[in-house]
């Protein structure tokens, strides 16, 4: 179905601008809600699932090293429940490539196109990356090895700009209210992080599988090193209005002013910000393409490419109406569902799987 090998340090600049993508835009808001001056703190408490995540998929990997979630699952806990895991996989993932195509049109036409029609943003975004997916997992490796660089030298070239702005004393005191609101933002940034459990359908592509553990480990650093800096340099410039704004990071680069030459840099954020939500929206859509493929036991994925991503615009436009509606459910049941789907149900297939194949070696069975 996918002959394409990648790296393991191709799947790492894969797996960075997947989760920091819409996590530097409009983190800083929602986390300061929760955790005020305290927000940077809450991505390191979260970072603790994505650690924990990459270990248990790595685990997996090892006793089912060709297969992805969607195939071992069956081989786990049989093939009713296992199909019945798998399609709830699936459709959580219909949701959040949905949402992530929305955002991006949402961000889009609220900046810089408030004339043109939503569907015309998210249709055009929507197929240019089902060519990229139809192009396979070797052609997705090399445009995420492109644009990761990029990506990081643009984001380290803004805060640098926004130094100068920057008030360090906006931070303290810091734990001024105790621990348990930083906590309370990391709940929501925990959203994010548990989006590495899409490492589960790379693994079995890695050509050095060795290291896929390592660089996996490497990517939820980065992300957590990302994160904890954008929300500083937030909270310098913005101080308490930080959440205020949609989007904190756009409001904070608008005081750029450097000798009346450089300044309005928005225009600088939307590239990396496009740039990364156009790797982000084809991660999910290629996990989520390969794994209806897996799940209907097709022999190519290519088929569906294009009427998965007519459904994922049509689910988009529906389920999000509006930026308060979007932020409600966001805030409700996403927070609740996402940790169940993305991180209780990997945990649960490894203690299985430790269980089924400690029986085997009991019996003197091979392992799979």
């Amino acid at each position: 179905m996918e002959r394409g090998k990648i790296s393991a340090l191709q799947m790492g600049w894969m797996m960075y601008p997947v989760i920091i993508t819409t996590g530097i835009l409009f983190l800083p808001s929602t986390t300061f809600n929760y955790a005020g001056r305290d927000l940077w703190l809450s991505p390191i408490w979260a970072s603790i699932t994505g650690f924990l995540i990459v270990l248990i998929v790595n685990r997996l990997n090892q006793f089912y090293p060709k297969e992805t979630i969607i195939q071992y699952s069956s081989h786990i806990l049989g093939t009713v429940l296992g199909k019945v895991v798998g399609v709830v996989i699936l459709l959580f993932y219909l949701q959040v490539a949905s949402d992530i195509i929305w955002t991006y049109g949402e961000f889009l036409i609220g900046y810089f196109l408030p004339q043109t029609p939503q569907i015309v943003v998210l249709g055009s975004m929507t197929l240019v990356c089902a060519f990229a997916v139809r192009g396979g997992l070797e052609v997705v490796g090399r445009l995420a090895e492109m644009i990761g660089p990029i990506f990081i030298l643009l984001l380290i070239f803004i805060v640098i700009l926004l130094l100068p702005d920057a008030e360090a004393k906006h931070m303290f005191p810091i734990l001024g209210n105790g621990i348990l609101p930083s906590i309370k933002g990391a709940i929501f940034t925990n959203n994010f992080f548990n989006q590495f459990l899409i490492l589960s359908f790379f693994f079995p592509f890695l050509a050095d599988r060795k290291k896929g553990r390592k660089w996996g480990v490497i990517s939820v650093f980065a992300v957590l090193l990302t994160m904890v800096i954008t929300n500083l340099i937030t909270l310098f410039v913005l101080g308490e209005a930080t959440d205020s704004f949609g989007a904190p990071v756009m409001t904070a680069v608008s005081y750029i002013s450097i000798a009346d030459f450089l300044s309005h840099l928005e225009s600088l954020v939307m590239a990396i910000w496009i740039a990364g939500a156009f790797t982000k929206i084809i991660m999910f859509y290629y996990v989520l393409v390969l794994g209806t493929a897996q799940w209907l036991n097709l022999s190519d994925y290519r088929p569906i490419v294009f009427p998965v991503g007519f459904l994922l615009v049509l689910w988009a436009v529906w389920k999000n109406p509006n930026l308060p509606s979007f932020i409600h459910y966001a805030q409700t049941v996403t927070i609740i569902l996402d940790p169940i789907i993305q991180t209780v149900i990997p945990l649960f297939l490894l203690l299985v799987a430790y269980l089924r194949n400690g029986k085997h070696q009991e019996k003197g069975e091979p392992e799979k």
